[in-house]
This record gives structure tokens, sequence and C-alpha cells, in this order.
């Protein structure tokens, strides 16, 4: 009900079956999600992106309808490669070998990989309120230990944060969409209960804190594998001024040390742009992959 005139349906792919909305005319764009949540993010921009583009909302594997698998122990199954892999192949099967993408925190982490494994498929991409998943551990402190806490939380082994996280998902959840939000929250209740409806089960939550295991593990060994290859194609930089990546990081910096070509700005809004600033991110996204 939040995508108007969207599609919904499952592609399968090598290794899982991945739920997608897509809509519209035009040249293909990805959009991904992020942690905790799912495509339905988009539903304040993927209307109006579909005047201008056939838009592709994806659920990551792990996420809302898209397939749960169990865990290799090297946490390879949730890696940003398996992930890219997914997307890469969706797109194919819609038939685009070359398309634009744009990913929203963990999914701008799959998007980086992405334009790093696929580089002839992508043409231009965005990563919207991330700073490089290795940038980010190599100069870990007490400041990024607290204000992204659950980047230590959830890579726990052991059941524990599923254990956790499981006895009251919809409270965890609701907590992060606050304290990661900026003053003019600006969440659709509809979303939040399906953020809740996908995120409350057992699989999900594992399938969660194994996407941050990969992160920790098997992530930063591939990053370490290129650490000397960039992203070549043009690279959108856009995160909140809100937030604590824009607090933290000098943002364009360390995009610039990873890609080629690269622009951005902060925009008006906490850690979940598409939702809390819409106008101002449907207009970015558009200038950038219109140009």
């Amino acid at each position: 009900m939040l995508f108007t005139d969207f599609k919904s349906e499952k592609i399968e792919t090598s290794e899982v079956s991945i739920n997608i909305s897509h809509g519209g005319n035009g040249r293909p764009l990805l959009l991904l999600h992020g942690y905790p949540q799912t495509h339905i993010m988009w539903h304040k921009i993927a209307p109006q992106l579909s005047a201008d583009f056939h838009v592709i909302c994806a659920d990551l594997r792990g996420y809302g309808d898209s397939s749960k698998p169990k865990s290799a122990d090297d946490h390879y199954t949730y890696s940003k490669r398996a992930m890219a892999s997914d997307m890469t192949q969706v797109m194919n099967t819609l038939g685009y070998k070359k398309f634009f993408v744009a990913g929203h925190d963990r999914g701008g982490r799959v998007v980086h990989r992405m334009c790093l494994d696929f580089p002839h498929n992508i043409e231009k991409a965005c990563v919207m309120d991330i700073a490089p998943t290795h940038t980010m551990f190599n100069s870990t402190d007490k400041n990024f230990a607290t204000g992204y806490y659950h980047w230590f939380f959830l890579i726990q082994p052991g059941g524990l944060p599923e254990k956790l996280i499981g006895s009251d998902p919809k409270y965890y959840l609701e907590e992060k969409l606050k304290r990661w939000s900026g003053k003019n929250k600006g969440f659709n209740k509809k979303a939040v209960r399906e953020y809740v409806r996908c995120f409350c089960s057992p699989d999900a939550i594992a399938a969660s804190c194994e996407d941050y295991r990969a992160a920790a593990t098997i992530d930063l060994i591939h990053d370490e594998a290129d650490f000397e290859e960039k992203i070549k194609c043009p690279l959108l930089v856009l995160w909140g001024n809100e937030g604590f990546i824009h607090r933290t990081y000098d943002v364009l910096k360390t995009w610039k040390e990873k890609a080629d070509n690269v622009q951005g700005k902060a925009l008006s809004s906490g850690h979940f742009l598409a939702e809390e600033n819409p106008e101002e991110t449907l207009k970015e996204l558009t200038v950038f992959f219109n140009d």
C-alpha cells in the first residue's frame, strides 16, 4: 500500500530468493535498504523516482521477505560480496546488465562491494550516511564504540544478541529508529509496522546479527585484499547533518580515498535521509542519476 503502482515479486538467484517491489519506466535504478529496515524505507521517494527510472527496491538477504539462509562458520553467507552477487543477479534477471544503484546504511556497504566486484555493471552509485567499513573499524575509539555500540554487540557469538533482542524485538527496533533519527522524525506508522513484522522472527534477528559478524570478519578480509582498488564509476555520497557520521568523519575525504570520482553533501536529517528529508533526498538522487 505504500508503493503506488509498484509490482511485488520474488526473484530467484543462485542461492536465495530476493523480494522486490518495482515500478516505473526509464533507466534502471536499484535501491537497497539498511538495518533494521526493509525496502519499505524508500516509500516516500520511490514513486516519484519512478517517473524518471525503473525503480527496483529490494530486500537484502536476511531481511524483509527475502531468504534467510543458515550462516556458515566464516560468515560468508552474509558477506557483502554474497549480497552484492544477489543484487547483480536480480538486475540481470530483470534484463539489466548495466544500472544505477543507491544504498542506505547496510545497503550502502553492499553498494561499495558491488562497485568493486561488478564494476562493469554499475554506471553510477550512491551511498547514504556511511563511512567505509574498513575505515571505521580501523579508527575505533571510545566515541565510535559508544555511538555505534551495536557493531560490537551484534557480533558477539553464541546467540547472545539473538537472545537479548528476541526478548522484545519490537522495542529494540523502535528504539533504534528513535536513537538514530534527527529532531524531525519522519516515520510512517504503516512502514514501522512493516519493519516490526519483518524483524521479529528469530530467523530475521539471527540473519541481521550475521550481517554484522560478516562485516567484522570476512568483509574486512575482502576489503584488505583489494585495499588499493577504487570505485571507478561516479559516486554520490549523502549523509545527515544531525547524525553520528557527520559528527565523527570527514565524510567526503573518507570516500575520496575509496573512489576516483566523488561528490556529495550533508542533508538536513538524522540517519534516515529518505524518510526524514524525502524532498531533498529525492532532489539529489534525481539530479545525480539524470545528469
